[in-house]
């Protein structure tokens, strides 16, 4: 009788032995949700295997690489809590260059079945982890991604609800709106046929009195 001769098994990586106390605190880490992001989704990634979930399992649910989970088990394990935290320069939250805030409310202005993800309606929550776990930003925290898409004209409530065109050329004509907005922020050169000036009009009612004035004295 032949036994074939194999190569030790590798041992599963999974999270090192914590005890109750450690337990609670990443419990209450995933469970409040706020701060920075980096710190919500390694904390998740730890609680997960310490539950007994195994590394693709965990890939799937945070949508990142196997690799990923394995750094940030591997970085929990020798440097406890500490390694959940993003190191900033200074202590200071990051800035965001103008190509990443276009992104950012790019990705928040369409829905979330474009990217392929499991769920409908994008939230704070959610928006901030794809940002993360797609490398658009580093980290952003729930507070931060409000107050950037406040600034860019996006609201929480317009990323609740969704009004679909029939137009059959709607996707051509978003292009196309999207391309003159890019040519007016100078972010590509106009090309033959393009236009030198171009109006962008408000359909919505004037809000108050000051806005009724300005618009008189325009005309």
């Amino acid at each position: 009788m032949l036994i074939a001769e194999t190569g030790p098994v590798a041992e599963r990586l999974r999270v090192r032995e914590i005890d109750d106390d450690e337990g609670q605190r990443l419990v209450r880490i995933v469970r409040r949700g706020s701060g920075s992001v980096v710190t919500w989704r390694r904390a998740q990634m730890v609680l997960l295997s310490a539950q007994g979930m195994d590394v693709p399992a965990i890939a799937k649910v945070a949508f990142t690489s196997e690799d990923r989970v394995r750094d940030v088990i591997r970085n929990f394990n020798a440097d406890g809590f500490g390694s959940l935290y993003p190191r900033y320069n200074g202590g200071r939250p990051p800035k965001f260059t103008l190509a990443q805030r276009r992104e950012i409310k790019k990705i928040a202005k369409a829905r979330p079945s474009d990217y392929d993800l499991p769920f409908s309606t994008w939230s704070l929550a959610k928006l901030a982890e794809f940002l993360v776990a797609e490398g658009v930003v580093d980290d952003i925290s729930h507070e931060g991604l409000r107050v950037l898409l406040r600034e860019e004209g996006v609201t929480f409530q317009r990323l609740k609800t969704w009004k679909t065109s029939k137009d059959p050329r709607y996707a051509e004509k978003k292009a196309r709106v999207e391309y003159l907005y890019a040519i007016a922020d100078r972010e590509v050169t106009p090309q033959a046929g393009d236009p030198k000036v171009i109006f962008c009009v408000d359909l919505c009612r004037p809000r108050d009195y000051a806005d009724v004035l300005a618009l008189r004295a325009c005309s």
